[in-house]
């Protein structure tokens, strides 16, 4: 990759600047001139500027942004490895910019848009991300200040860039760190005091408690058990009792009708009594109506005797007397005997059609009562099922008196199990408040548990992404590296051990510690490493960038150092305040590309 041509417009206190590129650029003004704002303005025009002041006074927004009305914005040209072209225009005031292949064509939608970053056209183009591109080919050695603690904070960059490809991250602090919080944020089986050995103790008396008053619980259960039963039981017996009085009150009814119907029945019955004693009556007068002939004519006999006998002794008259008196006496006895037999006949007769009439009416009686007691007991049976069918032939009072007691019964023991379940309410609650806090607790160290899996997972990953790297990139890194430091530093070290210490090969083939060198030669390891790292995690020769990165390299080093980054690959922009680097430079006769600001 190579950068073309910028076009500042406005950017802090650069405005109207354009500057062209080439292969090596050197960058010159003097402090406070705009090196470093030419160097934001870079990074900002691929990745857009910061708004967040990620511990900084002001946002680099807020820094650069003009305080006059002209137009925050520029433009950048570059070209990548396959030699395609691209164009970048942004207003730093819009998070996205425009960007245009080299036929002019507007591709901005062609590159996914992170709804925090802006369009991310560069990371997909280069695989870089900011915060990689600044810990590896932008180098600003002038923040390091000069003191005790120089050397001690080269080599921590050093270490740091060896384990982890970046200077401001270590593998082994970040290993550390990661012990750290899981000792203080959830804690291990010999910590005290922490939160997972809190929560486990509470888990512990949380389940001492409900274990204490759980018998609570089951008698709960089987008081509603005992309860839902009586209930049960109870609706039951409220049903049947429907079932019986409906029963009870058709059998009454069909007692009331037959009683009916057995009072015209007795009626008949009475009746025919009657026209047996009339018909006896009648047998009996006839018999005394012969008796009476009978009688009548033998006392007549004797009357005419004793008249004949004693009196007239006529025997002329005493048989015409005789004779009327026979006839008058017959016809007195028939006469009474006939009208007697009538009266007897009539009302025999008027009995037997009552009887006839009572009858019919029985019987219709009886025809309808078994017909409504068929329609009623059918009506009954559709309702409540066959099962009731035996009821009608049973003892019906009876059942109904048992279902009443036995209704009482129920609700007695439903009341006193209610009792009973109310008494043990306090308990009950205080069981539900115990395995509320039990369930809290058990969630918090469910949660305790996957988040100290989540550092033991996070520890085996950076464990198992370090020693991939020592197997498989640490050998190529050390071998690049080393070829870089041999050049740069005019082959006074031959090659750089890469482990759990960083050393350097002596000309004489020993091997000595880095923290061992001078501070000079430090920096150009901590150079060299930088330059080496960026290799390794982009396809692109991303152009490095240099911001008064030789402060403290003596002449011989620099000179070491220009010769080695003229002979990279990649594109070189040097920012300086000095003119060590022109001179240098020009005296090499390397060409270069001069911007004065």
């Amino acid at each position: 990759m190579e950068i073309e041509k910028i076009k500042i417009n406005q950017y802090g206190k650069l405005n109207n600047k354009e500057i062209n590129f080439k292969k090596i650029n050197l960058i010159y003004g003097k402090n406070e001139t705009g090196k470093s704002t030419l160097l934001n303005f870079i990074t900002s025009m691929f990745y857009g500027i910061s708004k967040n002041k990620n511990g900084k006074k002001y946002t680099d927004y807020d820094k650069y942004s003009p305080w006059n009305k002209s137009e925050f914005s520029g433009s950048i040209n570059y070209k990548l490895g396959d030699e395609k072209k691209y164009y970048i225009y942004r207003n730093f005031e819009k998070k996205t910019p425009k960007i245009y292949d080299e036929n002019n064509n507007d591709i901005t939608e062609k590159y996914n848009i992170d709804k925090k970053l802006g369009n991310q056209f560069f990371v997909e183009q280069t695989g870089i991300e900011k915060d990689v591109l600044e810990a590896t080919v932008i180098t600003n050695q002038k923040e390091i200040e000069i003191n005790s603690n120089t050397q001690n904070n080269l080599l921590q960059k050093i270490a740091n860039l060896a384990e982890s490809g970046n200077e401001e991250t270590s593998y082994k602090t970040a290993i550390a760190k990661l012990d750290r919080l899981l000792l203080n944020e959830v804690g291990t089986e010999r910590s005290q005091e922490k939160p997972i050995n809190i929560v486990k103790e509470n888990i512990n008396n949380y389940e001492t408690k409900i274990n204490e008053i759980k018998q609570y619980k089951n008698y709960k259960y089987e008081y509603e058990n005992k309860n839902n039963e009586i209930k049960k039981q109870l609706e039951e017996e409220k049903n049947n009792k429907i079932i019986y009085e409906k029963i009870k009150t058709l059998i009454n009814n069909d007692k009331k009708e037959q009683e009916k119907i057995n009072i015209k029945k007795d009626i008949i019955e009475e009746n025919n009594k009657k026209i047996e004693r009339n018909n006896k009556e009648k047998i009996q007068k006839d018999k005394n109506k012969k008796q009476i002939i009978n009688f009548a004519i033998l006392t007549f006999l004797i009357l005419m005797n004793i008249i004949n006998f004693i009196l007239l002794k006529n025997k002329i008259l005493n048989y015409i007397l005789f004779l009327l008196i026979l006839i008058f006496a017959i016809y007195i006895i028939v006469k009474y005997q006939k009208n007697n037999s009538k009266i007897i006949e009539k009302d025999t007769k008027i009995i037997e059609e009552n009887n006839l009439k009572l009858k019919k009416e029985t019987e219709e009686l009886q025809e309808q009562l078994l017909k409504n007691n068929k329609i009623e007991k059918e009506k009954l049976i559709n309702e409540y099922g066959n099962n009731i069918n035996d009821l009608f032939n049973s003892g019906i009072e009876e059942i109904v008196e048992q279902n009443k007691e036995e209704i009482n019964k129920l609700e007695l023991e439903l009341h006193k199990t209610e009792l009973d379940r109310e008494n043990i309410e306090p308990k009950l609650d205080e069981l539900i408040e115990y395995e509320e806090l039990l369930a809290v607790e058990k969630e918090k160290l469910e949660e305790l548990n996957k988040q100290s899996e989540v550092f033991k997972i996070t520890k085996e990953l950076m464990e198992e992404a370090y020693q991939e790297m020592k197997k498989n990139v640490m050998p190529k890194f050390s071998e690049r590296l080393s070829k870089n430091i041999e050049k740069i530093s005019n082959k006074n070290y031959n090659k750089i051990i890469l482990g759990d210490e960083i050393s350097v090969e002596l000309q004489n083939g020993s091997y000595l510690p880095i923290e061992k060198l001078s501070i000079g030669t430090i920096e150009q390891i901590y150079l060299s490493l930088r330059l080496s790292v960026i290799k390794e995690l982009s396809k692109e020769s991303i152009p490095i960038i240099l911001d008064e990165a030789f402060a403290y390299f003596d002449d011989d080093r620099l000179k070491e150092t220009l010769q080695y980054l003229s002979e990279a690959d990649n594109q070189i922009i040097i920012l300086t305040c000095t003119n060590r680097e022109k001179t240098l430079l020009e005296k090499m006769k390397i060409e270069f590309n001069y911007v004065e600001l």
